[in-house]
């Protein structure tokens, strides 16, 4: 068996994936029918801030955010709504799609170029104010 190598499973993933522009995910900031979720981990929120009106759940605990019979479910992944994904540079978003894809989630898309691309067009960030 062959082994596969991370940029193969981005490039996978990316395949029939909606990929959106920051000004398509700028557009969508008001939108009451769609969540925006920032998949980086709290170190780079805390450092970089953060989109405004999306919510936090990193690449690490998104299976069990997503899953509403896990007890540690998050409602903002919401089956109903459309939900944009992004991280640092769109890698995990990509591949994070395909995960909830997999369970069950239909109206996924990720923003292309991630947090990076979003800096260098809109620039339009607050604070992470994280609560433990």
């Amino acid at each position: 068996m062959d082994n596969i190598t991370a940029k193969e499973m981005v490039k996978k993933a990316k395949n029939n994936l909606e990929e959106l522009n920051v000004h398509d995910v700028k557009k969508k900031l008001v939108s009451t029918d769609t969540h925006i979720i920032d998949l980086r981990d709290t170190s780079e929120l805390i450092e970089n801030g953060i989109i405004p009106g999306s919510y936090h759940a990193s690449r690490g605990h998104l299976e069990f955010f997503a899953d509403p019979t896990c007890e540690y479910y998050r409602d903002f992944f919401d089956k109903d709504k459309n939900i944009i994904l992004y991280c640092h540079s769109g890698a995990r978003s990509a591949l994070a799609s395909k995960t909830l894809k997999d369970m069950g989630y239909t109206k996924i898309s990720h923003m292309k170029g991630g947090f990076k691309a979003w800096m260098k067009e809109i620039g339009l960030i607050v604070d992470f104010e994280h609560n433990f």
